[in-house]
C-alpha cells in the first residue's frame, strides 16, 4: 500500500487551470520521478505538498488517513523536506549556520552551543560523502554545486520528526559531474532506509538511471505512471508531448556551401593551450568533452570575457577582444548560467532582450519605447515565448521561457556567429525542440553556430561535425552523421597526442 497517496488533484488560478486531477503515489525505499513539460503541473503539485497552496478538489492521503496540509510546518510535520532548483543561502553565514536555518540552534546555558552546531553539521555533511566542505566555511566561499550539496546535508541533521520523503526538484543543476554522483549516493542510502524520494528533473538519463517508478503529468493531468525497467525513453517523450523521440530534432538544412566564417589559429587562454579551428555559414559545430576539457572557457575567450593569445577572424576581420566589440562584429552568446550571467531575474523580459542593443534602439541618448517594444514583441513570437508581455520579471518565467529571453537577445542583432553554452540546460522536453527549431533555423539563414554541450544525443543530433576537446586541446573533429553516443563518449576520453 501506497504511504502517500494523491488521487483528483485539482487547482486553478482564475480562468488557468494548474491542475486537472492529477494523481500520485509514493512509497517507502522508492525513487519515484515526476516528469512533464513546463506547465505540466510539476511546480503546482510540490507546492500543494509543500504546504503553500491549497487544492481546490481531491484528496491525500498519508497512512490511509486523510492529510490536511495547507502550511509550510503541516508538511514538515507529516516529514516531508524539499529541495530546490533555486539556492537560498546566506552567503554571509557559515555552512553549519546556513544548515540550521529552519531549526534551533543548539545551546548550552542559554548561548549559542556553536562546537554542537559545528559537530552536528559536519557529521551530516560525512553521511552525505562531502568531507571536502569545512562547516565553517562561508557560504559565499562556496560555488553552487557546494551551496547545494549543502542544503542536502541539512536535511539529514537530526528531526522530529524523522523525514521520510525528500522531493528533490532539478537537484543536479548546478552540480558537477562529481558533485551529482555524491547526490546519487546520498539518494541511494535514503532509499536504504526506506525513505522515498520524489525526483523532480528534466534529465532523462537521471531518470532512467535513478527512478523506480515514472509518473507524467500532461496539462495537468496524470498520463501514466511506468515502472522503469518497462519504459523507455521515447515512450515517455511521447507521454509527455505526444510527440515522437524521432521528431526532437527538425530536420538539418541542406549544406549551404558558403564561404568561411571563422578562423582560429593557436588559441590560447585559461584552461585552452593551443588550438586550431574553421567554421562555414551555416555549419552548427559541436563541443564535446569532459569536465574540465576547455569547452566553455573556448566561448568565453571567443566572446572577449576571457584574456587570450592566437589569431581568430571573423569574415577576414581580426575579432575584438572584448564582450562589447565582439556583440557589435556580429557574435551573440548564450551563457551556461542564465540565471547569474544571460538574465536579470528582477526587471523586465524587455530589458534583458534590448540590453546589448541599446545603440541601435536609441537616439540622440535616450531609449525609444516604441522601438524596443516593437522589437520585444517582434522576438517574442520568432522564439514561441510565453509570457504576459514585455514587462513581466524574468524571474517569473519558467526556465524554459527564460532561457528563450536569452534566444530572443541573441537573434536581436542577426548575428553571424551564434555560441551556445548549454543551450538546453534545465528546461524540459517541449522547450528543447523549440530551441532546437531557432538553432536550425538560425543556420538555415546562414548564421554559423557552435554548441557546447554536457547531452551527448542533443550534440548528435544538432550538429554536422563534433570538436573533441581533452585537455585544453583538440584531439577529433568527427562528423555527427551516424555517430554513435558510445563513439563519442568514447572519443572524449581519448588523451591529446
Amino acid at each position: 500500500m501506497p504511504k502517500l497517496l494523491i488521487s483528483g488533484l485539482s487547482k486553478s488560478y482564475g480562468p488557468s487551470r494548474a491542475l486537472t486531477s492529477a494523481a500520485l503515489d509514493l512509497r517507502g525505499g522508492e525513487v519515484h520521478a515526476l516528469m512533464g513539460e513546463n506547465g505540466a503541473g510539476k511546480s503546482t503539485l510540490i507546492r500543494i505538498l509543500a504546504g503553500l497552496e491549497q487544492p481546490d478538489a481531491g484528496t491525500i492521503l498519508l497512512d490511509g488517513r486523510p492529510l490536511t496540509l495547507g502550511t509550510p510546518k503541516r508538511a514538515e510535520a507529516a516529514g516531508f523536506r524539499f529541495l530546490h532548483q533555486e539556492l537560498h543561502v546566506v552567503p554571509a553565514l557559515d555552512v553549519a549556520e546556513n544548515m540550521h536555518l529552519s531549526r534551533p540552534y543548539p545551546r548550552r546555558i542559554g548561548l549559542v552551543h556553536w562546537s554542537a552546531l559545528h559537530r552536528a553539521a559536519t557529521r551530516a555533511l560525512h553521511d552525505l560523502g562531502v568531507d571536502h566542505i569545512d562547516s565553517r566555511t562561508m557560504m559565499g566561499d562556496l560555488g553552487p554545486g557546494d551551496q547545494m550539496l549543502v542544503r542536502i546535508a541539512a536535511t539529514l541533521l537530526p528531526a522530529d520528526p524523522t523525514p521520510w520523503l525528500y522531493v528533490m526538484d532539478e537537484p543536479t543543476a548546478a552540480l558537477t559531474g562529481a558533485e551529482s554522483a555524491r547526490l546519487f549516493d546520498a539518494i541511494a542510502r535514503l532509499k536504504g532506509q526506506g525513505a522515498a524520494i520524489l525526483y523532480v528533473s528534466h534529465r532523462m538519463d537521471e531518470v532512467m538511471t535513478l527512478a523506480d517508478r515514472i509518473t507524467i503529468l500532461r496539462d495537468g493531468a496524470h498520463v501514466a505512471t511506468h515502472s522503469r525497467r518497462e519504459t523507455d525513453r521515447d515512450r515517455l517523450i511521447h507521454d509527455m508531448t505526444g510527440r515522437a523521440l524521432s521528431d526532437l530534432f527538425p530536420p538539418r538544412p541542406a549544406p549551404s556551401g558558403a564561404a568561411s566564417v571563422l578562423r582560429i589559429r593557436n588559441l590560447r587562454t585559461e584552461g585552452i593551450e593551443s588550438l586550431d579551428l574553421d567554421l562555414s555559414t551555416g555549419e552548427v559545430l559541436g563541443i564535446a568533452g569532459l569536465s574540465g576539457s576547455g569547452r566553455g572557457a573556448l566561448l568565453r575567450a571567443l566572446m572577449g570575457a576571457l584574456p587570450r593569445l592566437g589569431e581568430i577572424t571573423l569574415f577576414d576581420t581580426a575579432l575584438p577582444d572584448t564582450p562589447s566589440g565582439a556583440w557589435q562584429s556580429g557574435l551573440a552568446y548564450i551563457p551556461r548560467e542564465r540565471r547569474s550571467e544571460g538574465v536579470m531575474p528582477a526587471r523586465a523580459l524587455s530589458e534583458t532582450i534590448a540590453l546589448p542593443h541599446l545603440a541601435n534602439l536609441s537616439r540622440y541618448g535616450f531609449l525609444r519605447p516604441r522601438a524596443t517594444e516593437a522589437l520585444v514583441h517582434s522576438l517574442s513570437d520568432s522564439v514561441r515565448l510565453k509570457s504576459t508581455g514585455p514587462g513581466q520579471p524574468v524571474a517569473e518565467l519558467s526556465g524554459g521561457n527564460q532561457q528563450k529571453v536569452l534566444f530572443a537577445r541573441a537573434m536581436a542583432g542577426r548575428p553571424r556567429l551564434l555560441l551556445l553554452d548549454e543551450p538546453t540546460r534545465g528546461v524540459d522536453v517541449g522547450a528543447k525542440f523549440d530551441i532546437y527549431s531557432l538553432i536550425r533555423t538560425a543556420a538555415a539563414e546562414g548564421t554559423a553556430v557552435i554548441v557546447v554541450s554536457s547531452d551527448l544525443p542533443e550534440l548528435i543530433g544538432l550538429s554536422d561535425r563534433i570538436a573533441i576537446l581533452n585537455a585544453g586541446r583538440l584531439t577529433r573533429i568527427l562528423p555527427a552523421a551516424g555517430l554513435t553516443e558510445a563513439a563519442l563518449l568514447s572519443a572524449c576520453y581519448e588523451r591529446p597526442v
